[in-house]
């Protein structure tokens, strides 16, 4: 009990960051109050015993406000739970609220979202990237232990950058999707964000594995991947680096020497490091936004204002009339935008040459990289070009916004896991961190090689 009250303060004194956008102090203390119970009476405890969680606005929690950060969902209750949170609850976790997030987690600032702009706990006046940026400030600024977030083109690895903490991208089928609003379903990916490698393996083990209520989710079992997390091969492992990535010329030049200085280290540490040409890094960021948005068109169909949400009051007017009033009202900006471009991509005379195109370039992608991991265990890449933004810095220039995805859309575009880990700081004191890429569904091997680097590049600071 008293941990949940120490974190319910954190969020009333931190409020101003704009974190939560939804606390469930009521719920939190009733089941801190039968933890303790269970306590007392010497019960058998989860694995996740007392962890305060929070979740992005997008995961369903069964009879609590779900709205994915946008008017059109003002007042929605969810009606059933994810799979991730009845799983984090089976294992006595503790959610104490729903974090702030781009709306639709469309965005890579958390600047697009109807409760406002969420603020970075190192610097207030930049942002803490998104879309799942509530998220990473949560965990960053104290406010829970970890925190469930949602990764389509890196939205769990970029705000964990920004943020100094580390965010994992499972691949494609590790987790359970069922209970996550929908962006684009063959992209999206929930995600964990924590302060450590420990933390993030622990929560994975928990929410991973089959699911009947997910006809893609892998039908692999989670692995015990916190017990094994330490129990490294003895064998140095082999790792492929993109020269067209680090040398790119949107790359900030500290997070460039960072990452080569890394790279060097490793080799001289007898890691086997090799550069690897890779000419499609320029295309998978127009692929991307082609797929996802033609994918969003779909998806965010469904929101009309009839049968539930925000519907915009006009009588005695004709359907499609009504449609586009509460749309065009319910909708932000951005997501308008994305919505437009995804119907266009789609419509007659323009699927041929955008959409088919886009899915031949992520099958050409996916070849490329599955033929790099026939060869190397992983892949390292800057995590994003830039340090965090200040705040409405890139608000009118939707092109940099989506060029700040270069790095972590490739591993959505093929369904590979990805982690970022906090291992630098720029000169003016932002962290920032470097992402690692592994063979599908080889999470194990990803989160036992971050550790190594983690706990390596934290004993050298102290």
């Amino acid at each position: 009990m008293q941990v949940v009250n120490h974190y319910l303060q954190r969020i009333k004194e931190y409020s101003h960051l704009n974190a939560f956008v939804h606390v469930f102090e009521k719920d939190s203390i009733q089941i801190a109050n039968l933890l303790d119970e269970r306590i007392k009476n010497k019960q058998p405890l989860g694995k996740l015993f007392g962890v305060v969680v929070s979740i992005k606005d997008v995961i369903a929690y069964k009879d609590h406000p779900l709205t994915s950060s946008s008017k059109i969902l003002e007042g929605f209750q969810s009606v059933y739970s994810a799979t991730v949170v009845e799983r984090l609850l089976a294992q006595d976790a503790i959610i104490i609220g729903s974090t702030n997030c781009d709306e639709f987690g469309m965005g890579s600032a958390n600047e697009y979202s109807v409760y406002g702009p969420v603020k970075n706990f190192v610097d207030e006046k930049r942002t803490p990237g998104g879309s799942s940026g509530g998220s990473a400030v949560s965990v960053q600024a104290g406010l829970c232990m970890v925190s469930l977030g949602s990764d389509t083109g890196g939205s769990v690895r970029q705000p964990a950058d920004h943020c100094g903490i580390v965010g994992l991208k499972p691949g494609y089928g590790r987790i359970s999707r069922y209970g996550l609003i929908a962006y684009a379903s063959s992209f999206d990916q929930i995600g964990i964000l924590a302060n450590s490698v420990q933390d993030v393996a622990l929560v994975l083990e928990t929410i991973a594995g089959p699911d009947n209520y997910d006809s893609t989710v892998s039908h692999q079992p989670a692995q015990d991947y916190s017990n094994k997390l330490n129990s490294l091969p003895s064998e140095k492992f082999k790792i492929a680096y993109f020269p067209e990535a680090i040398d790119h010329p949107s790359l900030d030049n500290e997070i460039k020497t960072a990452v080569k200085n890394l790279l060097e280290q490793l080799s001289d540490e007898d890691f086997q490091v090799e550069a690897i040409n890779f000419n499609m890094l320029d295309y998978a960021v127009p692929a991307y936004y082609v797929l996802t948005t033609a994918e969003a068109s779909s998806n965010l169909s469904r929101y009309d204002g009839i049968r539930y949400g925000y519907s915009h009051n006009h009588s005695n007017v004709e359907l499609t009339e009504f449609y586009k009033a509460g749309r065009s009202a319910g909708f932000g900006q951005e997501v308008k935008r994305r919505i437009m471009l995804g119907t266009f991509v789609l419509s007659t005379g323009y699927y041929d040459a955008y959409f088919t195109k886009a899915q031949q370039v992520r099958r050409l992608l996916t070849d490329q990289i599955n033929l790099i991991f026939s060869k190397f265990d992983f892949i390292i890449l800057p995590t994003v070009p830039n340090k965090a933004a200040f705040i409405g810095d890139k608000n009118n220039d939707p092109i940099a916004v989506y060029l700040a995805d270069i790095y972590t859309v490739i591993a959505n575009l093929t369904g590979l896991p990805a982690i970022s880990i906090p291992l630098f700081r720029h000169n003016n004191g932002l962290p920032f961190g470097v992402q690692l890429m592994s063979n599908r569904l080889n999470e194990l091997h990803l989160l036992r090689f971050s550790n190594q680097l983690l706990n390596k590049y934290n004993a050298e600071r102290c």
